[in-house]
């Protein structure tokens, strides 16, 4: 069974941070305005402080990916730059 990829539960684990908290606030009748916004730096707060092992793996992994030795190219990708070569190669003909 494959493993699911670490930044869809480090991004699930954020919206229950943000989540939960404006539930609740809402439920006791605040401002759904200031429930937000106490929600969010609830959210972005107790994901600093407990979600850093998934945060620190979710970047080594954007950084592998971005710094590849030798960058992904599709095929589809040198299929229409040769298409498009050839097509500017018969206009100069």
């Amino acid at each position: 069974m494959k493993s699911v990829p670490v930044w869809i539960w480090y991004t699930a684990l954020r919206l229950v941070l943000f989540a939960v908290p404006l539930a609740v606030l809402l439920m006791f009748g605040i401002d759904p305005l200031i429930s937000a916004a106490v929600a969010a730096l609830f959210g972005f707060s107790a994901s600093l402080i407990f979600l850093r092992r998934p945060r620190e793996s979710m970047s080594s992994d954007l950084y592998a990916v971005r710094h590849r030795e030798k960058p992904l190219i599709p095929e589809d990708d040198e299929a229409e730059d040769a298409a498009v070569e050839r097509g500017s190669r018969e206009r100069d003909q």
